[in-house]
């Protein structure tokens, strides 16, 4: 696939290093010379200094024969006008652009065809805001990502020794909760001296205290399955936010009316702007959140949650662990570099989260091949979760009418959820009526747990989890429907 990349700043330089890796043809535009010549020692891609809105620039580029234009740069005004010169000048058949400012969903008309020409937005502010938000409704958690429209989800767990789980299987799971849909797709351990490394599940693998386990559930059975991995926390009711920035403004904005926050800044005139824009409940403090007099006068002992959101990693780093050792429950940083994120996750500090990883998913869905409808990209990229809808019927799929225990997946890859009788946005697929032509789909969405001898339908999705993202092609290439199979 060809794609072209406006900027190559974090989230472009995320963007490219997943895309390459996956044997994409990338072309990465920005004006910054030694930006790019980095990028270019380390990918396997073009580079071209410019301005991507101008047609000469975006032509060079090679617009008229790309698959994706893909408009990441930090200002709005450059993304939106980069996908319309695209589309007009080019006709590039998919635009996707990068928009920080909120708001931009109440006004889809100003983005079809007759206004910017963008198909899809991605906001990695936004998907860091659902984010938090799902690890504030269930605090055992690491991370919640959500499938087929809120029905099923992934979530990441640090084991706890006290936990039922530790010292068991994965398939001890079915035995502590029969009724429950869920599936242990992926196990991390963390070795002396090296980063977590993927432990593969089988019936001799025993999961213990300090692995980040990995487990695809249906939305109604995540706290009882949390119950297993980790023992409960008391919900969270008090949260602080080092950083009043867009990010830590759209997260204090989203949770001021459900707990008690307080918003640190360095910037006094930030600070007068979060206090005229949110309710007065919250309290806006200016100072720096590495200050650990600042923290302990604002008996930071006693929050919940404290979440380091500010542009500096070295900062939320440091903010983070003060706040840690002071004796937050919950600590969670923003960590833009790979390196470090790596370093810290998982340590004191619980959670390290990337925002080009936290919105990468609603970009790969668009990139990936076959009916996919969501990706949810982990550990720092080198894992995916996938939902994929099924298409065809058992002469035309290699899935349709198979047992889930029969398919030939690569190895470690696991397909834990089956959502059935999902409505199709675009409308019934007349390839997935069955050959009798009798349709088997229930009348309402049910989320099944995939068993050996569960029977693929179509018009199913599978939840799948992908360990290894060299086996991401394989995996599309096995549901993708064919007119004829030879």
């Amino acid at each position: 696939m060809k794609i072209i990349i406006l900027g190559a700043g974090r989230v472009g330089e995320s963007v490219a290093e997943q895309l390459v890796s996956e044997q994409n043809e990338i072309t990465i535009i920005d004006h910054n010379a030694d930006m790019l010549s980095r990028l270019q020692e380390r990918f396997d891609l073009r580079g071209i200094v410019g301005n991507g809105v101008e047609p000469a620039i975006l032509a060079e580029a090679g617009a008229a024969d790309a698959d994706v234009l893909l408009a990441c740069t930090t200002v709005d005004a450059l993304n939106l006008t980069a996908c319309k010169v695209a589309h007009q000048s080019f006709n590039t058949p998919y635009r996707i652009a990068r928009l920080r400012a909120a708001g931009w969903h109440a006004f889809r008309n100003l983005l079809d065809e007759d206004g910017f020409a963008v198909n899809q937005v991605i906001c990695p502010e936004a998907s860091i805001t659902q984010y938090v938000r799902k690890l504030v409704e269930y605090p055992e958690a690491l991370q919640v990502r959500e499938f087929a429209q809120g029905l099923a989800a992934l979530i990441s767990v640090r084991v706890d020794y006290k936990a039922p789980m530790h010292g068991n299987p994965p398939s001890e799971l079915e035995v502590l909760l029969p009724e429950a849909r869920a599936h242990v797709a992926a196990v991390y351990r963390r070795f002396a001296n090296e980063p977590d490394r993927f432990v593969p599940t089988s019936a001799d693998t025993r999961i213990l205290a300090g692995d980040e386990v990995f487990i695809l559930v249906a939305m109604e059975d995540i706290r009882p399955v949390l119950r297993l991995f980790h023992q409960a926390l008391p919900p969270v009711r008090s949260m602080m936010i080092a950083g009043g920035g867009n990010i830590g403004l759209q997260l204090a904005r989203t949770l001021q009316d459900h707990i008690q926050l307080k918003i640190v800044d360095a910037s006094l005139s930030r600070c007068e702007h979060l206090s005229t824009t949110l309710d007065s409940s919250v309290l806006v403090l200016q100072g720096d959140a590495t200050d650990e007099d600042l923290l302990m006068d604002e008996n930071v002992s006693e929050v919940d949650f404290f979440c380091a959101l500010t542009n500096d990693d070295e900062n939320n780093i440091m903010s983070g662990l003060l706040a840690k050792q002071l004796g937050v429950t919950r600590v969670l940083s923003l960590v833009n570099r790979r390196s470090y994120a790596d370093l810290v996750h998982g340590t004191q500090i619980d959670i390290a989260l990337s925002p080009a990883q936290a919105m990468m998913g609603e970009l790969l869905a668009h990139i990936r091949q076959g009916d996919v409808h969501q990706v949810h990209s982990v550990r720092r990229g080198n894992a995916e979760a996938i939902e994929i809808a099924v298409h065809g019927n058992s002469r035309s799929s290699h899935v349709v009418g198979r047992t889930v225990g029969s398919l030939r997946m690569p190895p470690d890859t696991h397909i834990g959820l089956i959502v059935r009788g999902l409505p199709d946005p675009e409308g019934l697929h007349p390839e997935d009526l069955p050959d009798d032509g009798d349709s088997q789909s229930p009348a309402t969405p049910v989320v099944l747990a995939a068993r050996d001898d569960t029977e693929i339908q179509p018009g199913d999705h599978l939840i799948i989890f992908v360990p290894h993202r060299r086996t991401i092609r394989a995996v599309e290439k096995l549901f993708r429907a064919r007119p004829t199979l030879l």
